[in-house]
């Protein structure tokens, strides 16, 4: 474009070009406007997820690190009613200073970055709001567990950190003790039957001596620490777990044996509690990121179990089975080719997938990151409750407790979703992603995260893992799952399903063994919406990359696909969409697709 004073100086010359001058000096006006438009209110934006990235990391005992990841420190947060109080004033503040800001005017990255704030915002101050702190659990996510960590420190002052933290559980406990009398006095509890066993995993830290969990991990110390110092430390270690940790274990065990697991809620429907329906919503949008309500998801949840149904019966007639569709389910429930003799066949089957899947990654994406995940097995203290696997940044665990109830069949689809390319894959790529405020490299969206997880499930098939019949239908019967979900969860929460109604659903349509499906089902009573993502996610990816092949015909290429979406970070399914069908309009102005 022509500058503003050669506009000026052609239309000395000439009246036709006079009026083009006016013409470029109103549009370079107008263009200027809105980028110090623009420039404003990302300023505004900015300033405002900046600051609270900072007061988190305060009010929530983090650090920062100089790569803006997030890190324990040597306390944990204040869970005080007065602490929760103050949280939600602060985000109440931020939102309606939100609300001032013109979102149209921001640019393309920070209306992104306004999406994720707003949404991660909304859902915190909702929680707050109906005092959720005041059941601090779910049936296999507690907030005395996690504590020890799951794989030993690498340096002293990490050590040291996690010994300031176990100094300070009585503290910690002794806050969420208040809060739960609290919940009871008002009829807001954990359901009882989400509690049954529970109390089993506090049971090995209340040891005073060496077989105490904590005292492991400072027995693991690597051997870059000087023997010395690691002679001190687990000196200090054995002090803390006797005199500290010990007893506060003991002492939250007895409340949870003697005061809370008696006088804990029987009904299990989320809708039951003080405004239910309200919070049953909330919940919804905050693991969906989606504005539905819980009987369209009822209805989704029921087409998509008849669709995956009929898929189920065309891989059983691949086998040759000649039974019933329940004589298949329970030849799978109870024939030993299926199954791990030990847990370290069960472990290795999983490195094999993942390692199989490694190879292939090239087709999936065109970059791939450094941080490197292991594969453990679920800690031995909460293996009897825990879901089958579960991936992180730092590791995927896979379930090795009860190896009759760990088919083999299974766990190709388990190993895609939570190791890789799923969610230690994906938390490695939002890690290192490039040119994203500190915020939204460590924001997780359910909806997105499961639903990336359920697709590359399903990207097993693109990729030729499935080796025989039979792991396609554990892939199929992981499908249902999710699909069954959005019937079981709506049913629990809304409709009123009792927990045997519940379990009788999921076993009928699933492979999935007696001890998985109690489980899941507990963890769906004590979680209501969580389980709803999955699925959700999932057909909102699905749905995307048929767009995109259908509008770019030849020139789809899922690697680009992949990297887009995976460099987007965690984000609403809404913005997801926006995003991805912005990406479809670039690709076909790239490849000169016809519209």
């Amino acid at each position: 474009m022509r500058s503003i004073a050669a506009a000026l100086l052609a239309s000395a010359a000439s009246p036709a070009l006079a009026q083009a001058a006016a013409e470029t000096v109103a549009a370079t006006a107008t263009d200027t406007a809105t980028a110090s438009a623009a420039t404003a209110e990302d300023a505004a934006l900015k300033a405002l997820y900046e600051a609270e990235w900072a007061w988190r990391a305060d009010e929530f005992a983090r650090e920062v690190d100089e790569s803006g990841r997030s890190t324990a420190s040597d306390r944990f947060p204040s869970v005080t009613a007065e602490a929760q109080a103050r949280r939600l004033a602060y985000w109440d503040d931020v939102l309606a200073k939100l609300d001032e800001i013109d979102v149209d005017a921001l640019s393309p990255e920070e209306r992104i970055n306004y999406a994720v704030f707003r949404t991660k915002l909304e859902a915190e101050a909702n929680n707050l709001r109906y005092k959720r702190y005041e059941a601090p659990f779910n049936s296999d996510t507690f907030f005395w567990g996690g504590l020890n960590p799951r794989t030993p420190p690498s340096a002293v002052e990490d050590y040291e950190k996690l010994l300031g933290r176990m100094r300070d559980i009585p503290r910690f406990f002794d806050e969420n003790i208040v809060n739960m009398r609290a919940g009871l006095a008002r009829g807001y509890t954990v359901p009882k039957v989400s509690t049954i066993g529970r109390d089993e995993t506090m049971v090995p830290f209340t040891a005073a001596g060496a077989d105490n969990p904590f005292l492991k991990t400072f027995r693991n110390m690597p051997s870059s620490i000087p023997p010395e110092q690691q002679a001190a430390l687990l000196a200090d270690a054995e002090t803390v777990v006797r005199e500290q940790v010990a007893p506060a274990y003991t002492n939250l065990l007895a409340f949870m044996r003697e005061e809370y697991m008696p006088n804990a809620r029987d009904n299990i429907m989320a809708e039951s509690l003080p405004d239910g329906p309200a919070f049953y919503q909330s919940q919804i949008r905050e693991y969906t990121t989606l504005d539905l309500t819980a009987e369209e998801i009822h209805q989704i949840g029921l087409e998509e179990v008849a669709r995956i149904r009929a898929d189920m019966e065309r891989t059983i007639a691949e086998t040759g089975f000649e039974g019933s569709f329940d004589e298949f389910l329970e030849f799978l429930r109870t024939d030993a080719q299926f199954y791990a003799e030990t847990p370290k066949e069960l472990l290795s089957f999983s490195a094999y997938v993942a390692k199989r899947v490694d190879g292939k990654l090239k087709d999936l994406f065109t970059v791939l990151p450094r941080y490197r995940f292991t594969i453990l097995p679920v800690p031995d203290e909460i293996a009897p409750i825990y879901t089958s696997g579960r991936g992180g940044l730092e590791s995927c665990l896979m379930n090795t407790y009860d190896l009759p109830s760990r088919p083999l069949y299974n766990l190709t689809a388990l190993t895609l979703h939570e190791c890789v390319p799923g969610h230690s894959h994906q938390a490695a790529m939002a890690l290192e992603a490039p040119d994203r405020p500190d915020f939204r490299r460590q924001t997780y969206f359910s909806g997105y995260g499961e639903g990336w997880g359920l697709y590359c499930e399903w990207l097993g098939t693109v990729l030729g893992v499935y080796d025989t019949p039979y792991e396609e239908f554990g892939r199929q019967t992981f499908e249902m799952w999710r699909a069954a979900r959005l019937v079981i969860d709506t049913g629990i929460h809304h409709y009123g399903w009792s927990r045997q109604q519940a379990i009788d659903y999921l076993l009928a349509n699933t492979a999935l063994a007696q001890a998985d499906v109690e489980n899941e089902i507990d963890r769906y009573i004590a979680w209501p919406g969580q389980a709803l993502a999955y699925k959700l996610g999932e057909l909102t990816i699905r749905r995307l990359r048929a767009e995109a092949q259908e509008e770019l015909g030849p020139a789809f290429d899922q690697r680009p696909f992949h990297d887009t979406l995976l460099n987007l970070g965690s984000v609403p399914l809404d913005t997801l969409e926006a995003e991805m069908r912005r990406w479809i309009e670039d690709q076909k102005a790239l490849h000169n697709v016809a519209p």
